[in-house]
């Protein structure tokens, strides 16, 4: 039976050597260009990869493939940051990009992300349209046989551009005047040379972490979680450092460590970053942010009197608004932001270094720095848990999603949100979501309550709504 390549909230992902295979790339590369040449007779597509085991062979594959579509091919030389790929799509003015790259997942998977003509992550509508066409192709049992042009393909670097840009975007002179002491650690991920050269070159001085391959990731996840960041708290705890800074395999999303080695959750940081962009910079606009993330935005836009765009979750959704100019940020529970004037992709690099500059900027932890916003918009928790799927629970899980809640842990529900998943807000500005995962098979519970007692029995309370009968 045919696999089924289905694209989810950030490309399609599935386990090396099953179902993520040369041949199956070859078909959705080849549907890809289908698609591309509909639109454009004489396309240019970049090609990019991570760091993943055989990223850089498949990556070659992708190549081939378009090639021998007439299209014009630039072919990453080395494994590469996703926002790199977003920037470079804009900057030159391409048709697209294929990144080979399964982002946070663990080290048997790999994935294939479509990016369209503005360096978005494609919407429902066109992945929709290259399945179908996978499809027609899987039941004409196509095979690739045509002729590669590798006159057409172009090895290129996008580094220094994408650099360069950054560079731009972020007050590296704070940065560097501040004298903060701080650590980087890469996750063997495809940001490893990219946000530490950057620093380096403007003579920051920072430890690095893992910026070597490693196709098991060390053995973990490649996903800058608190539970992943075990060896930068040693480091920091060991030197005394007042920042850690963390991106996963592709370098689209952050991790952060305050002083002491205490982790920072994006959401709160992504709050704090509102207020500070607002401060420092004097934009108009306001914040996007998925159903799943905190609204402790919509407190810090409530404070300076600013919109808030909610979407359903995934990068793409939010990239939309960042295309538009309508927003200051745009940003997502699992570690994604990016912001105006920038590219419409989640950016961990952009994000690290921002929050670096907000440090150097306020001279305070980003703990301090917490509390001072929680005194003036008041306290908001929020935390998410992963529960992971089996048949039996899969089916339930659906149902309890699909039928009408009224009452929740003892509480009335006041509002039910179906846009992605089941929210249910309760009248005391406490709220919860279930939502299966787009990338992994899991469940993923979310609450968010003004305690952090109430949110730990609300955590609690979820996983058993979950999982029991």
């Amino acid at each position: 039976m045919a696999a089924k390549i289905k694209f989810g909230t950030s490309g399609w992902r599935a386990i090396i050597a099953d179902e993520f295979t040369f041949a199956n790339v070859r078909l959705a590369t080849e549907a890809i260009g289908r698609y591309v040449r509909r639109r454009n007779s004489s396309p240019a597509l970049l090609v990019g990869y991570d760091t993943r085991f055989a990223s850089e062979h498949f990556g070659r594959e992708v190549a081939r493939v378009l090639s021998s579509q007439n299209i014009r091919v630039r072919l990453c030389s080395q494994a590469v940051p996703t926002p790199g790929v977003a920037f470079t799509i804009m900057h030159g003015k391409l048709d697209g990009a294929i990144n080979i790259t399964a982002s946070h997942n663990p080290g048997e998977y790999n994935g294939l992300k479509f990016s369209t003509p503005d360096g978005a992550p494609a919407l429902p509508d066109v992945t929709s349209e290259i399945e179908k066409e996978i499809v027609e192709l899987q039941q004409s049992n196509w095979e690739f046989r045509a002729k590669p042009n590798d006159s057409l393909v172009e090895s290129v670097d996008i580094g220094p551009a994408y650099l360069r840009d950054l560079a731009t975007k972020v007050d590296l002179k704070k940065i560097r005047e501040a004298n903060i002491s701080l650590a980087y650690d890469a996750l063997h991920g495809s940001g490893g040379g990219y946000l530490d050269g950057l620093l380096r070159q403007e003579n920051i001085p920072v430890m690095v972490l893992h910026t070597n391959r490693d196709v098991y990731f060390g053995g973990h996840h490649p996903e800058p979680a608190d539970e992943q960041l075990g060896e930068l708290k040693i480091v920091m705890k060991k030197n005394w450092l007042k920042l850690g800074l963390a991106t996963d395999g592709d370098a689209d999303r952050f991790g952060i460590l305050d002083e002491g080695g205490e982790f920072i959750y994006p959401n709160e940081l992504i709050s704090m970053l509102f207020d500070y962009l607002i401060e420092s910079r004097g934009w108009p606009g306001g914040a996007a942010r998925s159903l799943a993330t905190t609204h402790l935005i919509d407190r810090v836009a409530k404070l300076h009197k600013r919109e808030v765009l909610e979407t359903p979750v995934g990068f793409k959704f939010i990239g939309e608004y960042i295309k538009e100019g309508r927003i200051v940020i745009g940003g997502e529970e699992s570690a994604g932001l990016s912001i105006r004037g920038h590219v419409p992709e989640k950016d961990g690099i952009l994000a690290c270094l921002l929050i670096a500059e907000m440090l150097a900027s306020r001279g305070k932890s980003l703990k301090t720095q917490l509390k001072d916003l929680f005194s003036k918009v008041g306290a908001l928790y929020n935390r998410r848990l992963n529960v992971k799927l089996d048949p039996a629970i899969s089916a339930r899980v659906k149902q309890k999603i699909a039928s009408d809640v009224h009452e929740f842990y003892g509480r009335r529900v006041v509002e039910q949100n179906r846009v992605d998943g089941l929210k249910l807000l309760f009248n005391d500005g406490s709220w919860v979501l279930m939502r299966p995962s787009g990338t992994e098979p899991v469940v993923r519970f979310y609450a968010e309550s003004t305690s952090q007692a109430d949110l730990d029995k609300l955590l609690e309370y979820g996983r058993k709504w979950i999982t029991e009968a």
